[in-house]
């Protein structure tokens, strides 16, 4: 014996460690030859160029990978705002149908690995490893390939070696000519559309609509969620171009906000032929025999209810596609996703709040968030953001509901200067200050708060999970109590 182990576990546990150091150390080398390639997310003042942004890269590497993309169903989801918790809705409710479902996302909150999952268990670091090494030799045949396009294809190759059954595939920039785009969905879904990124996009609504609306295919359906006129016509356009049938949610499938509060919303929806039975249960006061359906969600904002009306209507066309979804496993799908970092309550007393609002039209819904469920509660904002964002917009949304803000940045190449964003805080009329790095933040925005104000850390998904990793350390040096 030596120190309470024998021999045996001393070598099983000198192994396991030596296992994981390789595994770690492969993992990194991955990431690192990754990185090697052109990463447009890390690119400062990024502009629109037919070398930078076309499929051809994609469909090549494709073929020679025998098309992975093509031995599943894919639901495919663009838009600016609200694809990503529409995209974990439906994948929560596939699994809940018994469908074997693949996700994708970007960008990850803290690991690469995030980004690829089947059922909810994130790619293993040595399954990517080795799918990678299968790939090089394939993409160091092809110029200008891009990291995205890199991830993208371990993400449908591991897909089919797992052989999933469903895919649920969110669009990483744009949509027309997204690598994600080569593929051929069993239906398309719009989430609400704003400005962004709109050097590469374009600076109006109805140019982004056109970018984001290239994910429609000829015959294939396509779901959109309540937009501005100027986006909804150009939807429509192209919809009726390519011979899709269009769905609208707000249209064709109603919804309604029930009841929220910090632990879960619920929202009822039912087809806009139901709409005279609805209005009966409204006037009785909800106590007919007959109701619509009752969403429960733990995501909150009214903006979460919007994506759920329209990840409903998504499933239900899936349904009417041939997947085999029963109500049993929406009910149960939206009650167990997750989906972190969107106004994520971390503690209760007093509030911390992370959200990764990164434009002014999420702000705006962060700001209606907080009016919603803390209304009249002080409010010191933790915001980093990346240069390139709209963050006089975003700031003309939220300092009006801020009592002090502490300006912090994330260590993304593009986080733009804390001394920056004093300065244009400051021209708002808002008390701030610079304070580095992300945690360092935190722990004085909870001084500020005392037990009186809320902390919300908003401002770009990378200052969110760096709140995020920061949280438990925060916790435990503060010896704060994390509520649930």
């Amino acid at each position: 014996m030596h120190g309470g182990y024998n021999l045996c576990e001393l070598l099983y546990d000198s192994w396991w460690y030596t296992i994981m150091t390789d595994i770690d150390e492969a993992y990194q080398k991955a990431l690192d030859y990754l990185y090697s390639y052109v990463d447009y997310s890390l690119t400062r003042n990024l502009r629109y160029s037919p070398d930078k942004f076309n499929l051809g890269r994609m469909v090549e590497l494709m073929g020679r990978l025998e098309n992975p993309h093509s031995q599943y169903p894919v639901i495919h989801i663009a838009g600016t705002k609200g694809k990503g918790s529409i995209s974990a809705l439906i994948a929560s409710t596939l699994k809940a149908a018994g469908y074997k479902t693949g996700l994708y996302t970007s960008p990850h909150l803290q690991d690469y690995t995030e980004r690829i999952q089947v059922n909810h268990q994130q790619i293993p670091r040595e399954e990517l490893v080795a799918l990678l090494e299968e790939i090089k030799p394939h993409a160091e045949q092809i110029d200008h390939i891009t990291t995205f396009e890199l991830t993208t294809a371990l993400g449908f190759l591991y897909f089919a070696r797992q052989k999933v059954n469903a895919a649920v595939v969110e669009v990483g920039l744009g949509g027309r000519l997204d690598a994600t785009n080569v593929v051929t969905p069993l239906v398309s879904i719009i989430s609400s559309l704003s400005l962004d990124h709109v050097a590469v996009l374009g600076d109006t609504l109805a140019q982004i609509a056109g970018e984001k609306a290239g994910i429609i295919k000829p015959g294939r359906p396509v779901v959109l969620a309540p937009q501005r006129e100027e986006a909804r016509r150009v939807v429509e356009r192209v919809a009726r171009e390519r011979g899709s049938t269009l769905i609208q949610v707000g249209r064709e499938y109603l919804f309604a906000p029930w009841r929220h509060s910090l632990d879960n919303q619920s929202l009822l929806v039912w087809p806009a032929s139901e709409q005279v039975l609805v209005d009966e249960f409204i006037e009785s006061g909800g106590r007919r025999d007959w109701e619509p359906l009752r969403l429960t969600i733990p995501l909150l904002g009214y903006h979460q209810v919007e994506n759920a009306a329209t990840a409903y209507t998504g499933l239900q066309i899936a349904r009417q596609e041939g997947l085999d979804i029963k109500e049993e496993a929406i009910l149960s799908g939206f009650a167990q996703v997750s989906w972190p970092g969107r106004f994520e309550v971390l503690q209760r007393n007093p509030p911390v709040i992370v959200d990764s609002a990164h434009n002014q039209d999420s702000a705006l819904r962060l700001r209606l968030a907080l009016d919603d469920y803390l209304p009249g509660q002080p409010v010191i904002l933790v915001f980093g953001a990346s240069e390139d964002k709209d963050i006089h917009g975003m700031f003309a949304e939220l300092i009006p509901r801020v009592r002090q803000m502490i300006a912090t940045q994330s260590e993304h190449p593009r986080a733009i200067n804390s001394d920056k964003l004093v300065e244009l805080a400051h021209q708002f009329g808002c008390p701030a200050r610079a304070i580095t790095p992300v945690e360092n933040a935190i722990s004085w925005a909870l001084e500020l708060a005392g037990q009186e104000a809320a902390v919300v850390v908003a401002g770009s998904i990378f200052v969110a999970a760096a709140a995020r990793e920061a949280w438990p350390r925060l916790v435990n040096n503060r010896s704060y109590e994390r509520i649930l």
